[in-house]
């Protein structure tokens, strides 16, 4: 009889462990967030190049998750990639409003950013954010780097 409890203890022991990694999983996955936002309407924006960014990224104004990213393609008439955003209806946005796709961090997850613009009409479902921002590519930006110091010490 005794060992019949302990295995029982042991196995609930084992269960609680799972629920905690399945919970740890869904928190670090940002599924948790994505789940409260229910509500939503939908918009649009164009982007020259997307770098990292993946569908379920959050969309974030000043620093608080607003909506998330639903959807990415090509657009081949345009060459550009078409991000579909779903967006908080408790969150009201100007038609004028900017998209730029920024990183947390140095090498972090890559979320779009929303401005705000001063425009009085605000943004529908299926409207579309013309001002965009692309991301900034880190192997650009060093090749960069290296070609303006190239180019210096060619001069002199």
């Amino acid at each position: 009889m005794k060992f019949k409890s302990i295995d029982l203890l042991v196995g609930l022991f084992v269960l609680l462990g799972f629920a905690a990694l399945a919970f740890l999983a869904v928190r670090a996955g940002n599924m948790s967030s994505s789940i409260a936002l229910s509500d939503t309407y939908e918009a649009s924006a164009r982007f020259d190049n997307i770098g990292g960014l993946k569908p379920r990224a959050a969309i974030r104004s000043a620093g608080v998750v607003v909506g998330r990213v639903t959807a990415i393609r090509f657009n081949d008439k345009a060459y550009q990639a078409e991000v579909t955003l779903a967006l908080d209806r408790r969150y009201k946005f100007p038609k004028d409003s900017s998209a730029k796709i920024m990183t947390s961090g140095l090498l972090g997850e890559q979320y779009i950013g929303i401005e705000p613009g001063g425009d009085l009409e605000m943004i529908k479902p299926g409207d579309r954010i013309t001002l965009t921002q692309s991301a900034v590519v880190l192997e650009n930006l060093i090749g960069q780097f290296l070609y303006g110091r190239a180019a210096e010490g060619g001069e002199k």
